[in-house]
């Protein structure tokens, strides 16, 4: 078995932890097979891949696009160590406004996936880096949103009381400024 997929507590977020197979050489392991996926529940189609390195301390989002460009996401460190967190914002559930914080990094090789309808941001923990991500639809600037990685609403426990924003992100609305313009269910 490549792959072990772990239910969270927000419908459709998972942990994905892969087989790693090491010897003398070093490791080797399987990061998406779309089979194996289907398998353990993520259907999803992944059309683009992104790539960010940052620095310790730097926090980016809470991002998310409205439908119909709304995305899902396979998230994944290759270097360092990162808090990744999904918001809910799917009204239609129970979860709504709930979240999730999984620790990713290199040496679990572990990703986490972030059904359609769910805000996400993650913190650097280590001194740098690299987060490789699948979405599950292109990049739209226009239908484009986030929440405030601070709004008390949410009260998630970010392990950081300042960190490194960009300035987009330190202007993003709260919860409640956003409500308004959510507009997908579940099954979007």
């Amino acid at each position: 078995m490549a792959f072990r997929f772990e239910e969270l507590t927000i419908p459709g977020m998972l942990l994905v932890k892969p087989t790693i197979h090491g010897d003398h050489r070093g490791a080797f392991q399987e990061t998406y097979r779309r089979s194996a996926f289907r398998e353990g529940g993520i259907e999803a189609e992944f059309v683009q891949d992104n790539a960010a390195r940052s620095r310790q301390g730097v926090l980016r989002g809470l991002h998310f696009q409205h439908p119909p460009r709304a995305q899902g996401k396979l998230v994944r460190v290759s270097r360092g160590r990162i808090l990744d967190v999904g918001v809910d914002l799917r009204k239609d559930l129970p979860t709504y406004g709930h979240w999730v914080g999984v620790e990713l990094d290199e040496a679990s090789g572990n990703a986490l996936y972030l059904p359609p309808g769910l805000a996400h941001g993650y913190l650097v923990l280590s001194r740098e880096a690299d987060v490789n991500y699948k979405v599950t639809a292109e990049y739209a600037p226009e239908l484009e949103s986030g929440v405030r990685w601070d709004d008390p609403r949410l009260a998630i426990d970010w392990p950081l009381e300042e960190p490194f924003l960009s300035e987009k992100d330190r202007q993003l609305p709260s919860l409640d400024q956003v409500e308004s313009t959510l507009r997908w269910r579940r099954e979007e």
